[in-house]
């Protein structure tokens, strides 16, 4: 059984833990907050954007590279977690999702050496670096100070990788923001773009004659694609950081709560000890004096 001095100093530990996660809870508050703005106010851009897309891919997607379907054999997977831990599952649900992704749908390919990973955030590439998988990028530190210029980076290498036939297919995993207690874990194709868009009904096909385009529509779906790229990538990790930013908060909020139980629960041990102590004490006292007092009689 502990002693006093022992509960004594467990509590002081708990209690020091309790306020680092307190104040990691207020500092990923304050970051989720500004994250959940950017993101926000992201989505109604690429939300038009896509549905621009939607409309003049009907148009003229034949032909055109970024549209260009070919026999899968080799494959780029971009795969988006944290820099840093202590947020709840957030890492270890993208890496679950990951790893049982490559292995349902590449696992032949990925034994042949032909599925190539890009790494954005240290959790994930210390994942996949020291296993069985071949690491082709990565993406280290950039959560900290999050930059168009970064997704710029990456959606340039993945569009060009693409292009030359380094790869057949690209896609994203990551986490989307949903709510502060709710993130979405998607696997999402990001190259060719054909099974990505999805081509609306005839009415949608209809609104686009309405428009008039200037230059021609074809060459508008070849300035408008990168550029849509290159926003879908800055999109992807506004959404990762704000869910990881949710999932630390959360996650503190419930370490911080657990601590009170602990907290509690040791000081009430702490007491039930100090009472037997004392009542210990006071039994021997009174034990000491009816011995001296049967032996002065």
């Amino acid at each position: 059984m502990a002693t006093l001095r022992e509960v004594r100093q467990r509590i002081v530990s708990v209690k020091s833990t309790q306020k680092i996660t307190k104040a990691m809870k207020m500092v990923a508050a304050a970051k989720m907050r500004r994250a959940q703005e950017a993101i926000i106010a992201a989505r109604p851009y690429s939300k038009k954007m896509r549905e621009i897309l939607q409309q003049l891919s009907s148009v003229q997607s034949e032909g055109n590279p970024y549209f260009t379907s070919r026999p899968v054999e080799r494959v780029a997977i971009v795969v988006v977690a944290a820099d840093r831990g202590l947020c709840g599952a957030f890492n270890s649900n993208i890496m679950k999702t990951a790893s049982q992704h490559i292995e349902k749908k590449y696992g032949d390919l990925n034994r042949a050496g032909k599925v190539q990973l890009f790494c954005v955030g240290k959790k994930s590439f210390d994942f996949f670096s020291k296993r069985n998988y071949e690491v082709a990028g990565k993406q280290i530190g950039i959560f900290s100070s999050l930059k168009y210029e970064t997704a710029l980076s990456l959606s340039q290498e993945l569009i060009q990788g693409f292009l030359n036939g380094e790869f057949d297919v690209v896609e994203v995993i990551y986490n989307e923001f949903k709510s502060i207690i709710s993130q979405k874990t998607v696997i999402e194709q990001f190259l060719p773009i054909a099974s990505q868009v999805e081509k609306k009904e005839t009415k949608h096909e209809s609104q686009s004659d309405l428009y008039i385009y200037e230059p021609d529509k074809e060459k508008i779906l070849d300035k408008l694609i990168p550029q849509h790229l290159n926003f879908h990538t800055w999109k992807i990790l506004l959404e990762s950081n704000a869910a990881e930013q949710a999932a630390r908060m959360t996650a503190m909020d419930n370490a911080s709560t657990n601590a009170e139980d602990l907290i509690s629960s040791l000081q009430l041990s702490y007491n039930k000890a100090r009472q037997g102590a004392i009542t210990k004490e006071l039994l021997e006292i009174v034990g000491g004096a009816e011995a001296l007092a049967q032996a002065g009689g």
